[in-house]
């Protein structure tokens, strides 16, 4: 088996694969509180609870935007395991995609993997969204190079600064979609405005990409509400929940030869 851990600000992401296939994923909240020995046991429990034989683990991956906790579990890993796992950085081969950026080691390792994983997936150009404690978008050009791309405050994080900031709004479940667009009472409209504002920025961004670009793009989309989201997209939005994951693997056969 092989384990790829997608370390991000709110939750840790834990995938194993044998051979292609997924056989398990675990999500644990990201705590950069937490010491080295308080993550081997939770780690260790969770995995054996899981049926993984961490003897039997091969290598594995890891990508992290929390500097902290990309040593911490690094360490972690490979003492659980006995292997030493792959870092995710803009060092490493990255299937051909060059980072065309001002300033390359500014670009996120989970905006490296998503793209990767869309590369593999599906034929440039491409605008890949990641829904997560940010909504980002990455832009790869005709070549499959990364080009750019936006950050954008999440749509959790927006929706609970809202709530924070406006006494009379209350803080509202976003796992379920709106019933219409227009609300007939508070949470109704909240939600709505949440997820149908959310998709229009989705489709609005992809259209001006394609102005920029000259030429039509391919939508790849992940990420904890991006489930939700997609289906309100006028646009056809390629929608994996696993694309992280896949883009762990593919860099770990790419650069554990």
């Amino acid at each position: 088996m092989i384990l790829a851990l997608d370390v991000g600000n709110t939750n840790t992401v834990i995938g194993g694969f044998e051979g292609e296939d997924l056989r398990l994923s675990l999500r644990i909240q990201s705590d950069r509180n937490k010491t080295a020995d308080e993550y081997g046991l939770l780690l260790r429990g969770l995995l054996a609870g899981r049926g993984v034989d961490l003897s039997a683990v091969e290598g594995g991956i890891i990508s992290s935007v929390v500097p902290e906790l990309r040593y911490v579990l690094s360490k972690v890993m490979e003492r659980l395991t006995g292997k030493k796992f792959l870092v995710v950085s803009n060092q490493m081969n990255l299937g051909g995609m060059k980072i065309r950026m001002d300033i390359p080691t500014q670009v996120g390792a989970d905006l490296l993997v998503d793209a990767a994983a869309a590369l593999s997936l599906f034929k440039p150009p491409l605008v890949v969204f990641d829904m997560g404690t940010a909504t980002t978008m990455s832009v790869l050009d005709p070549a499959g190079d990364y080009i750019g791309g936006v950050i954008i405050p999440g749509l959790r994080l927006s929706m609970d600064a809202l709530s924070g900031r406006a006494a009379q709004l209350p803080f509202i479940n976003l796992d379920e979609p709106p019933a219409r667009l227009i609300g007939t009472n508070t949470v109704d409209c909240m939600k709505a405005g949440a997820i149908y504002s959310n998709a229009a920025m989705l489709d609005g961004l992809a259209d001006r990409v394609e102005e920029q670009l000259g030429e039509k793009v391919t939508v790849v989309a992940t990420g904890g509400l991006m489930g939700v989201v997609a289906p309100f997209c006028k646009r056809e939005v390629h929608y994996r929940e696993d694309l992280l994951l896949v883009g762990l693997l593919r860099l770990y056969h790419l650069n554990s030869r």
